[in-house]
């Protein structure tokens, strides 16, 4: 069975409201005589309770698209739409605190413990002596796999697969409906960024939120989601519908089936990209 196009009669189609719409979105940089087209004509839906991966090359659009939804690049033209909102400078805080960023490095304050940089969102927004905001905080940073002992503790003294645990419970701190995460995995060995995908799968099912991931590693891709966009030169060139149910299990990832489905994705990828 060959990757299957999102149709109208998918479950994943059937949602009435799509939580991210993206509507012919166009964005280029540079100058009058050097510009570069980054996004052409872009659209993509992401239904609630969805998780997503943008799956392509490194420099085909997906951290762009990314920020354009986050409100940290303005496009140039075309619409995006988050959860009713447009999304703009000057949108309202309400809607831009749905919203939760994972960036490809942890980006940890070094001056503050692994408690204070969790609590960091939460003190921006005065919020931070709030009991709730307190027990939260401390069960997220359980949820990551933090020791109490670790709480006291500075980026220095952490590994790297720690410090992306501490920015997750920090972008999930917030209480976000949408997390939007740009290849945090990246630069951690195949391992841990096991360990953490699974650890997405649990904090995405706990915490009742929509997630879009960029990656260009297609194992990870296929595990973490319901719907893989592979992108190409600014575009979505496939929609993907992922054939294995949840929960997720390691296990998956070693099957004939999984190893069937990657060769069909990898196909698409590079249809994609010729």
């Amino acid at each position: 069975m060959g990757p299957t196009l999102l149709e109208a009669n998918s479950p994943i189609a059937e949602s009435e409201q799509p939580i991210i719409s993206c509507n012919a979105v166009r964005l280029a940089f540079g100058t009058k005589g050097n510009v570069q087209s980054v996004l052409n004509d872009l659209s993509l839906e992401v239904h609630q309770g969805q998780i997503v991966s943008l799956l392509g090359p490194s420099g085909c659009g997906k951290s762009t698209l990314l920020r354009v939804i986050a409100g940290l690049i303005a496009a140039d033209q075309g619409s995006v739409i988050v959860d009713g909102a447009k999304v703009a400078r000057q949108m309202p805080r309400s809607s831009r605190e749905k919203m939760s960023f994972v960036f490809q490095e942890p980006a940890l304050l070094p001056w503050r413990t692994v408690w204070q940089n969790v609590m960091l969102p939460s003190q921006l927004r005065g919020v931070q002596q709030q009991t709730n905001v307190k027990d939260l905080v401390e069960h997220l940073l359980g949820l990551v796999g933090f020791q109490k002992s670790d709480w006291g503790k500075f980026p220095s003294q952490l590994s790297g697969g720690m410090k992306m645990r501490a920015s997750i419970a920090r972008a999930m701190s917030t209480r976000p409906t949408i997390l939007l995460l740009d290849e945090p995995f990246a630069a951690l060995d195949d391992m841990l960024r096991s360990k953490l995908n699974d650890l997405l799968l649990t904090i995405a099912s706990e915490q009742k939120c929509t997630m879009l991931f960029v990656t260009h590693n297609i194992s990870e891709a296929i595990y973490l989601s319901d719907a893989i966009a592979v992108m190409s030169q600014g575009r979505i060139a496939e929609r993907l519908k992922v054939p294995f149910a949840f929960p997720r299990q390691a296990s998956l990832r070693s099957t004939p089936e999984f190893a069937a489905y990657y060769g069909q994705v990898a196909t698409s990828l590079a249809r994609g990209h010729s």
